[in-house]
């Protein structure tokens, strides 16, 4: 049972000279996922986070394409990671901490994550010469890019490492499976109280 009042839902959005992004996301859903970017792998990526994740999530960004796919990677992480946050509301009964060693054929990923109000990430995934997927092209180091926007918007402690890969499509997918499982786990509701001896999170 959710101890907040409210449904675990939120939608937030932002927009800028350069993009304009919606997102809504329901943490209790049932993996119904959609996102529409202009960028067809990503809007895969976002399809597989919401799925593994069981969130209901709703995307939609425009962003200057024509420049190149930074802003709207960037700034599609940072609402998405607002909304999470908003979501979670005062995170009483949750789990909290969950980790993840995710295979994907011959890749293998691990996650561990903190929804701790502190953000941070570390990312090691080395993909080699492997520069983009997909069209139009999805540069594969925004990954990082949007993982750093989602971990310092929803304020948490994110933790993605490479241990074997060398498809990069399996690489990154299963990075992104394995942050939904991790988030599957950690916002799931086990009890009462603020998981902190701090009393807040």
């Amino acid at each position: 049972m959710n101890p907040d009042p409210d449904p675990r839902r939120a939608e937030r959005r932002r927009s800028t000279k350069e993009t304009e992004v919606s997102v809504l996301v329901e943490l209790d859903g049932t993996g119904a996922a959609v996102a529409d970017t202009g960028l067809p792998f990503f809007d895969h990526m976002l399809a597989q986070l919401g799925k593994h994740g069981g969130l209901n999530l709703d995307v939609k960004s425009r962003g200057d394409l024509e420049v190149d796919a930074h802003h709207t990677v960037e700034d599609t992480g940072i609402v998405l990671g607002e909304a999470l946050a908003e979501a979670l509301g005062s995170k009483a009964g949750i789990r909290r901490f969950a980790s993840i060693a995710l295979p994907l054929d011959e890749a293998l990923v691990e996650v561990a994550l903190d929804l701790s109000g502190r953000p941070y990430l570390h990312y090691d995934v080395a993909l080699g010469e492997t520069s983009s997927l997909g069209s139009p092209p999805f540069e594969v180091q925004l990954t990082e890019e949007f993982w750093r926007a989602f971990a310092h918007s929803a304020a948490l402690t994110l933790h993605i490492e490479l241990r074997h890969g060398r498809n990069p499509h399996h690489v990154l997918e299963a990075s992104f499976k394995g942050v939904g499982r991790a988030l599957r786990d950690a916002v799931r509701i086990e009890g009462s109280g603020v998981p902190s001896t701090k009393g807040l999170l």
